[in-house]
């Protein structure tokens, strides 16, 4: 497992580093079409120092103000707490509004000394005076920029009652859906584990009767709901008001189909500022390779692996634990069924996932979530490496008829960063999307789903969609953009949209395929790339000419080894080596640094792109 974890490491070395040089030139791209774009037009105005915008926004006009002092080298960064504590109010007003903007329009205060958290005490020490003093600035400034700041917690340590601390969420009113927060998390574990169950009441606000009827509104197919098994990707969104509050649909007229479904989830969209899109995949091991693709080709920022307390960790739970970790996604478990197992065999599964988390495979350190604090401190931490190099597992005890914990489960979810807050979601660069579906839409024509990764586009611009069987990029243009069944004008990187494409049929669209912007270097397609790869599982041994299914993003197509960079000329499990993979069907659109993951059968090889062949 050591040998794993340095490959990990070093996979996430090599992906930052072709990342940010990506960037740089996309960034260089970008600059040039635009100034491109607009040469021998009037001298764009929110760039000239003598004569500034005036924008319309206090948040915007705090901004522009701030970015045009040029930085300070080695200048040490100013904190939100500290100018809360002592600074001028007109320097916390730009430092906020700037703040919120990087954040896209979310960020969560702490103040005080902070006596249990994972890494020890944290933070500041105040006093009462001063934080009751700087609650009341932070609430002032906030009604200056037009947010909503809420009060998560506020507590003092019982030997130190005149050290208080606590958290605060800070949300800007978004103006439309196009800056609706979004956050997106896959759910994942066993046959009969309680995912579907547990959504459905996450996301209807109404407890379950113990005979399933919370998940039957979650099925996509009859079989699903004949069967009552999940065996597509599926979906829900739960929505957050600027205030942290949940916003669920109405359950009127539930049954009367699909038509009241997409009405209540435009609605949802309109009034909150942030949406959590669950992905629901499927658990039985038949359906494992739509789980993979979902977990892959869908891009979720967070885990939510279901345990079913009566069964324990079992089955596909452990498989799907261990693609979650491959990945490198943050992961969150959920405990149900507690108020009907028996106590000593929810010990017992207690004791066996708490046993499997601090194994040196995961190396995560779990934290049962009793109360609302630890909840948010959860959210803060997910993502963050502690000292010893692992990380936070949060572990919640729900119960889906009693309600036990759920509302510490929505305080989390509203409470986890978004996902354009990820360094890998770049705004200013040329237009990337990566397509995960298809559709036929009556009256509408070809849309496809996924995730934009990189840029921003609007409806009626002109894109490049491929590639196709012979490797080609077929013009086309942006219909209309949807954001959770809502309307919006335009999409930017990190966001998960379905966009109506023209003069484009059904058959001329697949998964796997992108769109991206036209720029002076046209995209390729290949047929050929070299990755370093991992063997995580092989009954044998893996030579050239060996074929397997190839997971990338939304890419998944078969693939055969051409050749190996080992000493032996094979690989067994435990072994790294270079190889060089030949797609089989037709060509795809790879870049350097991208996670690959092979299966076939329980075989898994874990890799990452190191060079685009010609």
């Amino acid at each position: 497992m050591t040998t794993l974890r340095s490959f990990q490491a070093e996979i996430e070395n090599f992906s930052h580093e072709k990342q940010r040089q990506a960037i740089a030139q996309a960034r260089e791209a970008h600059a040039a079409a635009e100034q491109a774009k607009h040469h021998g037009k009037k001298h764009d105005i929110k760039h000239d120092t003598k004569h500034p915008a005036q924008p319309t926004s206090p948040v915007k006009a705090k901004v522009s103000l701030d970015e045009q002092r040029e930085p300070e080298e080695d200048a040490i960064p100013v904190r939100v707490e500290d100018l809360l504590v002592n600074g001028d109010d007109d320097k916390l007003q730009a430092h906020l509004a700037s703040t919120l903007l990087r954040g896209h329009g979310e960020v969560m205060i702490t103040l005080g000394t902070h006596p249990d958290d994972a890494e020890g005490a944290t933070g500041e020490p105040v006093t009462v005076e001063q934080l009751d003093k700087a609650v009341t600035r932070l609430r002032a400034t906030c009604t200056d920029i037009k947010a909503d700041v809420t009060e998560l917690y506020r507590d003092a340590p019982k030997d130190k009652p005149d050290s208080p601390f606590g958290c605060w969420l800070v949300r800007l009113r978004p103006a439309g859906v196009e800056e609706v927060m979004e956050v997106r998390v896959a759910v994942v574990g066993n046959v009969d584990a309680g995912k579907s169950t547990t959504l459905g009441v996450l996301t209807r606000g109404t407890l379950d009767d113990g005979r399933g009827k919370a998940r039957v509104a979650l099925f996509r197919h009859p079989h699903e709901i004949e069967s009552g098994r999940t065996s597509s990707v599926g979906g829900e969104i739960l929505g957050f008001s600027t205030t942290g509050q949940p916003i669920f649909p109405s359950t009127e007229g539930e049954a009367s189909g699909a038509k009241r479904e997409k009405l209540s989830w435009e609605a949802i969209c309109k009034r909150a500022s942030k949406v959590v899109s669950f992905i629901d995949l499927a658990g039985h091991e038949r359906y494992f390779k739509t789980t993979l693709y979902g977990l892959s080709g869908c891009a979720p920022d967070y885990v939510m692996l279901m345990v079913g307390g009566n069964a324990g960790l079992i089955g596909m739970s452990k498989e799907h634990l261990g693609v979650a970790l491959a990945l490198n996604v943050p992961i969150a478990v959920c405990v149900t069924k507690t108020d009907m197992t028996p106590p000593n065999i929810l010990e017992q599964t207690v004791t066996m996932l708490t046993k499997v988390l601090k194994s040196p495979g995961c190396r995560r350190v779990p934290v049962f979530v009793e109360n609302k604090r630890q909840a948010v401190d959860c959210a803060r931490l997910l993502s963050r490496p502690l000292s010893n190099g692992s990380k936070i597992c949060p572990v919640f005890m729900v119960s889906n008829v009693s309600g036990q914990n759920i509302d510490n489960v929505r305080t989390f979810l509203n409470c986890l960063p978004s996902s354009q807050n990820d360094d890998k979601y770049v705004v200013d660069a040329p237009f990337e999307f990566q397509i995960s579906d298809v559709f036929s839409v009556p009256f509408v024509g070809t849309v496809v789903s996924g995730v934009v990764t990189a840029g921003s586009v609007k409806s009626n611009d002109q894109v490049l969609l491929g590639p196709d069987s012979l490797g080609h990029f077929l013009p086309t243009m942006v219909k209309t953009i949807e954001r959770k069944r809502a309307k919006v004008d335009s999409a930017e990187a990190g966001q998960s949209v379905a966009v109506a494409l023209k003069r484009i049929r059904r058959p001329q669209a697949r998964k796997g395929m992108v769109l991206v912007a036209k720029t002076e270097t046209p995209p390729k397609a290949t047929m050929r790339f070299e990755g370093m790869v991992m063997v995580l599982h092989h009954s044998s041994t893996i030579q050239p000419k060996y074929t397997a299914m190839l997971h990338c993003g939304a890419i998944r197509q078969s693939v055969r080894i051409v050749s190996l960079d080992h000493p032996s000329g094979l690989i067994r499990t435990g072994d790294r080596s270079k190889v060089v993979f030949e797609f089989i069907a037709h060509a795809e659109y790879v870049k350097e640094g991208q996670l690959i993951l092979l299966r076939e059968a329980k075989t898994k090889v874990l890799g990452v792109v190191t060079k685009v062949l010609p």
